[in-house]
């Protein structure tokens, strides 16, 4: 048979009708079965999370009562108690208002230096040549050992502790900024050259948006640096001045004995840290970087 002689056979044959079928409804039992309500339960995070914190309470508690010795372990009890009190009678809050100031404003500095030196690397070749070079050169330096000469340089006072602040926060910012910059497509940087975009409009509407689950990576990590950064420096710098905030808290209460009182100050760094974890940085990544889907 012909080709024409086909194609006229398939013009004249008639389209077969569609066939829809009815699914039939699902059974009531099916319908309406659900998870058990511990696995359900199980299934939040927030709960599983609260069931690890008292099963080490418990562990802790046990191991304190097994030891029988409150000088060198209090119970989980008497810790809550000493944390209480410290709460209540305002030095807890005090020294932690003081710890949190002064982070604040290390934190705030060290993240401008940060992006400055990251902006400029990114910018042009003598700012990759001194980002890679001073990186290497101070970003193993612990920021704790150039206490001393902090306070040769700048005294007993807050200068000090935010030297070593910034210390603790410019360089794991910036190697994180600068990672996630040189990750950026290449077809997202032809683009923004092609919109006639450069130098700080090019990083502020290109690469920080592409580069953002990085940044915030870097800002959690050097959150958590400058955090026991500051903690250890109070418990040197409190030594040396008599003053401080949580890390002289420490440091008084145990030349006192008061170990209770120790792990009350030691519990509240735990707790501060916890807080700004969930509340900052998981929000900040809940409403950007995940909401975006660019991070799961």
């Amino acid at each position: 048979m012909s080709g024409g002689s086909i194609a006229t056979v398939h013009r004249l044959s008639p389209a077969r009708p569609e066939i829809e079928r009815a699914l039939p409804p699902l059974p009531a039992a099916t319908r309406e079965r659900r998870l058990p309500l511990a696995r359900r339960l199980l299934g939040l995070s927030a709960l599983r999370r609260g069931l690890l914190l008292l099963l080490l309470a418990a562990l802790w508690e046990l191991a304190a009562r097994l030891a029988g010795n409150e000088l060198l372990l209090p119970t989980f009890t008497q810790t809550t108690l000493a944390f209480v009190e410290g709460w209540r009678s305002g030095e807890l809050a005090l020294r932690t208002g003081l710890s949190l100031s002064l982070l604040l404003q290390g934190y705030a500095l060290g993240v401008l230096a940060a992006f400055v030196l990251t902006a400029l690397a990114v910018s042009t070749a003598v700012g990759r040549e001194l980002l890679a070079t001073l990186t290497a050169m101070f970003n193993p330096l612990p920021a704790i050992a150039l206490l001393p000469l902090a306070l040769l340089w700048f005294g007993l006072g807050r200068s000090s502790l935010l030297f070593v602040l910034v210390h603790a926060v410019l360089w794991p910012l910036a190697l994180a900024t600068f990672a996630g910059f040189q990750a950026v497509p290449e077809t997202l940087r032809m683009t923004g050259r092609n919109y006639g975009l450069s130098g700080l409009r090019f990083v502020a509407l290109i690469l920080v948006p592409s580069a953002l689950p990085a940044i915030l990576s870097g800002l959690r990590i050097a959150w958590a640096f400058a955090w026991r950064t500051l903690v250890a420096a109070e418990l040197f710098f409190g030594a040396s001045s008599g003053r401080g905030g949580l890390g002289w808290y420490i440091f008084q209460n145990r030349n006192e004995l008061y170990t209770d009182r120790v792990f009350a100050g030691l519990a509240t760094v735990i707790l501060i840290g916890l807080i700004v974890e969930q509340l900052v940085f998981d929000t900040a990544e809940r409403l950007s970087v995940r909401r975006w889907g660019m991070q799961r």
